[in-house]
């Protein structure tokens, strides 16, 4: 996966993925990321420069939610890395704004270390029990999620029933 000489997130061209998933899997690959099977995969967002891609992030669907994989960015050895930051915010903001035009209302992820884009973009950590279990079993530490832009969270009506939790104090 060579790059070439000059490398800017401006000049980097940002697009819907679709199946096949070839290029965001090859990406994810290199870089040693886990991604889910290529069946399970709903959408994807990528950073292009003409047919080589530089960042990739995919998305795994359950009814309205849905579970983020990546920002994965692969970037010039000699880049700063604020401009993979850039490039990883960029495919964030495009992954949310079709996730809303698709019907999801609820993202879940998990963070990578990548806190400072999440929280930029509305993800609050959030506790496991709130990650619906069809999207069980993605490795990876802690929670993320992300709300119709309201990042509003309440686990009422999940979990024991109220008028149990409070009889056991």
């Amino acid at each position: 996966m060579g790059r070439s000489k000059a490398w800017s997130p401006a000049e980097l061209s940002y697009r819907l993925l679709a199946a096949p998933w070839g290029p965001a899997l090859e990406l994810f690959s290199f870089a040693g990321a886990w991604a889910p099977p290529a069946e399970q995969i709903d959408f994807g967002w990528a950073a292009w420069e003409g047919e080589r891609v530089h960042g990739a992030l995919i998305v795994e669907r359950a009814g309205t939610n849905a579970m983020l994989h990546g920002p994965v960015v692969v970037a010039p050895a000699d880049a700063p890395p604020e401009m993979a930051l850039e490039v990883a915010g960029e495919l964030l903001s495009g992954a949310i704004r079709h996730a809303e035009g698709v019907g999801i209302d609820t993202l879940f992820t998990r963070p990578q270390g990548l806190d400072r884009i999440w929280v930029r973009h509305g993800f609050l950590p959030v506790p496991e029990p709130l990650l619906p279990k069809a999207l069980h079993g993605r490795p990876g530490l802690g929670l993320y999620g992300w709300r119709g832009g309201s990042a509003l969270w309440s686990a009422a009506g999940r979990g024991m029933p109220r008028a149990r939790a409070d009889a056991r104090r």
